[in-house]
């Protein structure tokens, strides 16, 4: 069938178009380099013509408050209106674990301002959250810099590896419409700044790693249960030390 992933050339959506494409799908990559403006809504009807599955994994440009409101907001505006208009049978989102616990952050809000579209959507929906990527540790780490130091709480962070982020959303393609939130992870919850110091013992990092239980994560205090999913989610199976590894031989 036809599939169309908004944000088709990022990080995530690249990795799932290959995975569909392998089932025997056909598949399209939108995003504003093949001509699909989900601010502007140009290209949106013609993506979406004939298409049966919508996974979006877009995010926003910016992390600032006002806009990432603007883009989750008009974006998921615009898309969910042109799928209503395509019939598309299943709308799949790709969301973040503890979004709902998050929300003194604006770019949190803004991820809830998408998820409330979705809802209130004639499109059946599935949101699927999950917790952050191995491949965003770096920056967490980076954007907790203060004086040199790399300041971290210790609460519990249960990340997973893209690769597994991609093959959780394969897997729910093939799944009927949800209508609720299914919350993917990796197989362990490690102390965030735990997992800071073993990446950088990894890579090589020489900046200090302080743990410091009133550090914000993005704006946010965290507890063991900001940043960890609630009971029953689907787990992926690559360990931290594993994918530092595979790294390593790259």
């Amino acid at each position: 069938m036809k599939i169309v992933i908004i944000g088709g050339s990022g990080l995530i959506g690249s990795k799932l178009a290959v995975l569909l494409r392998q089932a025997g799908h056909e598949v399209v990559a939108a995003s504003p380099s093949t001509g699909v403006n989900m601010l502007t809504g140009e290209g949106l009807r013609e993506a979406l013509a004939g298409a049966r599955i919508v996974v979006d994994v877009a995010n926003s440009p910016s992390f600032a408050d006002e806009p990432a409101l603007h883009f989750f907001d008009t974006a998921g505006r615009n898309l969910l209106a042109a799928e209503a208009e395509a019939s598309v049978a299943h709308h799949i989102a790709l969301s973040v674990v503890g979004t709902d616990r998050l929300l003194a952050s604006g770019y949190f809000r803004a991820k809830q301002r998408q998820e409330e579209l979705i809802e209130a959507s004639s499109v059946p929906w599935t949101i699927v959250q999950a917790t952050q990527f191995f491949e965003f540790v770096a920056g967490i780490a980076d954007g907790s810099v203060q004086g040199g130091e790399v300041r971290l709480s210790n609460a519990l962070i249960q990340p997973m590896a893209a690769d597994d982020v991609a093959a959780a959303l394969a897997v729910v393609v093939g799944e009927s419409p949800a209508r609720r939130r299914i919350e993917i992870a990796g197989p362990e919850a490690l102390p965030l700044d735990a997992l800071v110091r073993r990446l950088f013992a990894a890579t090589g990092d020489k900046r200090p790693v302080v743990t410091d239980t009133q550090a914000s994560y993005f704006g946010v205090q965290l507890d063991d249960r900001s940043l960890t999913p609630g009971t029953g989610p689907r787990l992926g199976t690559t360990r931290f030390a594993d994918w530092l590894a595979q790294r390593a031989r790259a």
